[in-house]
């Protein structure tokens, strides 16, 4: 029979939570939870935290799921804020970057499953969409830049209004948003609008959150790509607009290196951004799909 846990002494209890998960079957979950459990009680020893503190954490973590629905993925958008979708994308495409591979970016809460699939060169936005015209030209190939056709193109935006088009009646089902497959050469290409920054969604506990920290809670404008090619890894992305405001101050963090870009004129009134997608050999993976 084991002995009782002495009263004071966290030392113990972490011990026998931890052999409490020693028989955990999947080694790689029993690894995640060693450690989560560790961090959590660390955590909570620094802090001294208080009951009534861990009722409200427990409370906030519910009013997440509650918050989550068709329109937005309320725990997406706290791993977002948190800075913790950001470091997860980086750290998994280390290796890529190092050898020139194009940097990641959250995926989001916006992307959506079923995104039509349009032919190359179509413009994705409505006839009644407002806004500048953006001509979109892309290439993707590997890390030894050979061009990989075939390879499934997603990509979404916001509106000039700063709103995705689930989150706006105003809009058409499935505006501003594509699934395109390149050609031969790798290429693809497409006609827009040139997207606005917005606010994240700020009706939820993840709102409350950052009115706690006083923090600005705006998006700097950009394009989100996931690309996924046999026998390489996905690539999940954002371009971002370098001339908007909150370019430096991306409130998920997302904006980083080479993904500030500046969008040119396309000498006919309207705008042009190039991009090229450099995926690393791999695994074929598609992330998760927030939204249906």
């Amino acid at each position: 029979m084991k002995k009782p846990l002495p009263a004071t002494d966290p030392g113990a209890l972490l011990a026998a939570v931890l052999e409490a998960n020693a028989d955990t079957a999947n080694p790689r979950l029993k690894t995640i939870l060693d450690s989560a459990i560790r961090h959590l009680h660390a955590f909570a020893l620094e802090v001294d935290l208080t009951p009534d503190e861990l009722q409200v954490g427990l409370d906030f973590l519910v009013a997440v799921g509650k918050a989550t629905g068709p329109a937005k993925h309320e725990g997406i958008l706290l791993a977002d804020i948190l800075g913790l979708a950001t470091l997860v994308q980086l750290r998994s495409a280390r290796n890529a970057v190092n050898a020139g591979g194009t940097e990641p970016a959250l995926v989001g809460p916006f992307w959506r499953a079923q995104q039509p699939l349009r032919e190359r060169g179509t413009c994705i936005a409505s006839n009644d969409t407002p806004g500048e015209r953006l001509r979109v030209q892309g290439r993707v190939t590997g890390l030894d830049g050979r061009p990989l056709a075939g390879a499934r193109i997603e990509t979404w935006q916001a509106s000039p209004k700063g709103l995705y088009e689930n989150q706006d009646p105003e809009q058409e089902d499935m505006n501003l948003r594509a699934r395109f497959e390149t050609d031969a050469d790798g290429r693809f290409w497409f006609t827009s609008v040139r997207p606005a920054g917005y606010p994240v969604p700020i009706d939820g506990p993840c709102g409350a959150l950052l009115a706690a920290q006083r923090r600005k809670v705006m998006r700097p404008a950009h394009l989100h790509f996931i690309v996924a090619a046999e026998g390489y890894k996905v690539l999940a992305t954002q371009f971002f607009d370098i001339d908007d405001p909150a370019a430096h101050e991306d409130v998920v963090f997302g904006a980083v290196g080479s993904l500030l870009r500046r969008f040119e004129p396309d000498g006919e009134g309207g705008w042009r951004l190039d991009v090229e997608l450099r995926l690393e050999p791999g695994e074929t993976r598609l992330p998760h799909c927030p939204l249906p």
